[in-house]
C-alpha cells in the first residue's frame, strides 16, 4: 500500500489538498490576490475620495476668491461713488459761488449805473437852474432898465406937466411919478405911462388953447 503524498510547505504546510479542499498555499495565493484588489479598491476610493475633496476645496476657494472679488468691486463701487458725489457737491459749490459772484457784480454795475445817472441828473438840474438864473437875471435887468427909461420919461413929463397943466393934475402926476420912483415894477410902469399919455393929451390942448 503506497502512502499519499505528505509534502510540506514553507510555513510547516502542505501543499497537497487534503480530503479535496484547497492547500493553504492556494489559500495563501487567493488571500493575497483578495488583498491586492481590495488594496487597489481602496487606493481608488482614496483617490476618488481625494479628487472629491480638492474639487470641494477648489469650490471653496473659488468661491472664496469670488466674494472677496464681489467685496473688493462693491468696494470699488462705493468708493466711485463717494467720489462722484463729492466731485457733484464740489462742482454745485462752485456754480453757487459763481452764480454769487455774477449776482454781486451786476449789482455792482446797476448801482453805478444809478450813480451816474444820478449824477447826470443832478448836473441837468443845477444847469437848468443856472439858465433859468441867468434868464431871471436877465428880465430882470431888462425890467429894471425899462423902469429906468419909464421912470425918466415920468420924469419928464411930470415937468411938462408941472409947467403947462393945472395944480391938481400936477399933483397927481406928481404923486405917479413918486411911486414909480420907489416901485419901479410892471403896474406902477404901467401907471407912469399913463401919466405919460396924459400929460401928452393935456400939452396937444395946451398947444391948441395957444
Amino acid at each position: 500500500m503506497m502512502d499519499k503524498d505528505t509534502s510540506v510547505g514553507a510555513d510547516g504546510l502542505s501543499d497537497k489538498p487534503v480530503g479535496g479542499a484547497e492547500s493553504p498555499a492556494e489559500l495563501r495565493r487567493r488571500i493575497e490576490e483578495t488583498r491586492e484588489r481590495l488594496g487597489g479598491t481602496v487606493e481608488e476610493l482614496a483617490a476618488k475620495a481625494d479628487v472629491k475633496a480638492r474639487a470641494r476645496a477648489r469650490g471653496a476657494e473659488l468661491k472664496g476668491r469670488a466674494g472677496e472679488a464681489g467685496q473688493a468691486a462693491q468696494d470699488k463701487a462705493a468708493e466711485a461713488g463717494r467720489a462722484a458725489q463729492e466731485k457733484a457737491a464740489e462742482a454745485g459749490r462752485a456754480a453757487q459761488e459763481k452764480a454769487a459772484e455774477a449776482g454781486h457784480a451786476v449789482q455792482e454795475k446797476a448801482a453805478e449805473a444809478g450813480r451816474a445817472a444820478q449824477e447826470k441828473a443832478a448836473e441837468a438840474g443845477h444847469a437848468v437852474q443856472e439858465k433859468a438864473a441867468e434868464a431871471g437875471r436877465a428880465v430882470q435887468g431888462k425890467a429894471v432898465e425899462a423902469g429906468h427909461a419909464v421912470q425918466g420919461k415920468a420924469v419928464e413929463a411930470g415937468h411938462v406937466v408941472q409947467e403947462r397943466v393945472p395944480e391938481r393934475v400936477r399933483l397927481t402926476a406928481i404923486s405917479v411919478v413918486q411911486a414909480a420912483k420907489r416901485h419901479p415894477g410892471p403896474v406902477l410902469i404901467g401907471a407912469g405911462a399913463g401919466a405919460v399919455v396924459a400929460a401928452g393929451l393935456l400939452r396937444r390942448r395946451s398947444n391948441a388953447r395957444g
